[in-house]
């Protein structure tokens, strides 16, 4: 049997701030590992199976993040060739609906699994038996939705109260219903009782069932969602469903939209390990403590410490602890959190808070991310700017000019093939050249390996919208 993955690829990251943050969220990033969150989860939704085949993953991501996306499939041997990108955030009753659409439309037939692309499921074959047993209740027209055996009395969770007990086969059980996240109390209850299961947020369907369950219990989606989808263009290689009607769909999730009203949706149990990470507590449980509750990353150090993360993702940052209990400390190159590790949860209101005073670092990530590669700012000063940036091979900026500063471009590794005005020279290692005021000019890395330079930027003003594109092969404004 063939599975379409569809892969929700959005997210705000404000609980794993300052790692994870709007413009750069957590399944970017190498939270567990040299891979990323979203690059394990679409290699966990690839390759063939015993009992069946992943087709390409389809991706429903935004704007902002395609071409990161594109990057990181690429790295993880991945064909991209089927990202949509949403005009802006509806939850995931539009985008499950908008993927069951287009999947109908390439194969009536189609079975899709609906995952998020930020979670930690280390045993892949696990997860693919799970999957199979799935699919024995699919084929019989049920809707399944997979129940994670809680190993702790989660109050973060929503949970799924099953009809009986889960016999040890895993066989898929009939859901009851769903429950809230509940207190302390009401999570110990349910940890003893034996028949709640955590609630993942993966599903797994035939197009068809799906989209006939959207007509029985949210009928007033299925216009705008189609109308986005059959108005949609073809962007670069992407598919960007039309904003108008998109705009008209309820932000709803498929929870409350479909899935509580449902009445064919079984639960398939999992008792493998799984984690949403959905706060430092949870890195620090999978990460796997010390005799001594301590787990250390990066340029961290741990000294007479209790229970405590330390972790330095900047390797200009030494972390050091000392006779520390309960605490989280999380450091980057512009912004460093401390916390007890209780308060887990409420880091989302160290970014509101960071948001309510202007600052910068509440949702833009230290390195800006872009089509062709990915820059970053040294020093800010007055009147200069100095950067690092690093573009990919065969890459190119847009063709360009500023009215507020000159530049100063030092290569360091690679080659750069430069255009100013009617001048086009290749830079190698070690040598510079230098943009006047004004000057219309490109950087481009026409060789096999990334390209990095230091950027020297001087002038009145240098902010990022100080620039005049007249070429761009993105598309840009």
């Amino acid at each position: 049997m063939q599975i379409t993955p569809v892969l929700l690829c959005g997210g705000s990251g404000t609980r794993l701030w300052p790692l994870s943050r709007k413009s750069y969220p957590k399944q970017f990033v190498p939270l567990m590992g040299e891979e990323t969150l979203f690059q394990a989860s679409a290699r966990r939704l690839s390759g063939i199976c015993d009992e069946f085949t992943f087709d390409s993953p389809m991706v429903l991501t935004n704007s902002d993040f395609r071409f990161i996306v594109t990057e990181q499939l690429h790295a993880a041997g991945i064909d991209p060739g089927n990202i949509l990108i949403e005009p802006e955030g509806r939850n995931t009753a539009p985008a499950v609906l908008v993927a069951a659409l287009r999947a109908q439309v390439q194969d009536p037939e189609a079975v899709l699994l609906v995952a998020p692309s930020d979670h930690v499921i280390p045993d892949v074959d696990a997860f693919h038996a799970a999957v199979a047993q799935g699919l024995v209740a699919v084929s019989e027209g049920q809707m399944v939705t997979f129940g994670i055996t809680p190993t702790h009395p989660e109050t973060a969770y929503g949970y799924l109260e099953l009809s009986t007990a889960p016999d040890a086969a895993g066989c898929p059980v009939a859901l009851k219903q769903f429950v809230e996240k509940p207190d302390a109390a009401r999570a110990a209850e349910m940890l003893a009782a034996g028949n709640f299961k955590w609630n993942a947020g993966i599903f797994l369907f035939r197009a068809a069932d799906i989209i006939a369950a959207f007509e029985a219990h949210a009928p007033d989606l299925l216009a705008p969602v189609a109308a986005a989808l059959k108005d949609a263009e073809v962007d670069l290689g992407f598919l960007r469903l039309a904003p108008e009607p998109w705009a008209q769909a309820a932000d709803i999730s498929i929870d409350y939209a479909v899935m509580e009203n449902a009445k064919n949706l079984s639960v398939v149990p999992f008792d493998a390990a799984w984690s949403d990470l959905g706060g430092w507590d949870a890195v620090w449980r999978e990460a796997g403590p010390d005799d001594n509750g301590v787990v250390v990353s990066g340029a961290a150090t741990a000294i007479d410490c209790s229970d405590t993360l330390l972790r330095s993702d900047s390797d200009r940052l030494e972390v050091v602890g000392i006779g520390l209990e309960g605490i989280m400390a999380v450091a980057m190159n512009d912004a460093v959190l401390v916390a007890d590790k209780s308060r887990a949860q409420d880091v989302k209101l160290a970014v509101q808070a960071l948001k309510d005073k202007g600052a910068a670092q509440a949702t833009t990530f230290p390195k800006d991310h872009r089509p062709w590669g990915w820059f970053e700012s040294l020093v800010v000063g007055g009147r200069f700017q100095v950067k690092r940036i690093l573009v990919h091979p065969g890459a190119s900026l847009s063709l360009q000019s500023h009215f507020h500063r000159s530049e100063h471009w030092i290569v360091v590794e690679g080659t750069a093939r430069v255009t100013v005005d009617d001048e086009v020279r290749l830079v190698t290692e070690n040598e510079s050249v230098y943009i006047p005021l004004g000057a219309v000019h490109r950087m481009e890395n026409p060789g096999k390996v990334p390209m990095v330079l230091i950027e020297v930027q001087t002038g009145a003003y240098v902010g990022e919208d100080d620039i005049i594109r007249y070429e761009d092969v993105y598309a840009r404004e």
